[in-house]
């Protein structure tokens, strides 16, 4: 079994997690509802209107903004 020779210092370590941080903070998994057209995240149950995949999974409540 392999057995590292030295101990791998927190830099090196603290370094390497944040390589793999960054490149997941690049998606873009923003995209436009086609239901509504507002931004959602992909994937994911618009919460203005509650479509996912062309059909009502949630009932939205209509807020009163005046």
């Amino acid at each position: 079994m392999a057995v590292p020779k030295d101990k791998t210092s927190h830099a090196r370590s603290a370094s390497r997690r944040a390589q793999w941080l960054r490149r997941i903070g690049k998606r873009n998994n923003i995209v436009l509802c086609p239901h509504c057209g507002e931004p959602m995240l992909a994937y994911h149950v618009c919460p203005s209107c509650g479509y996912y995949n062309g059909r009502e999974v949630i009932k939205v409540e209509e807020s009163e903004e005046e």
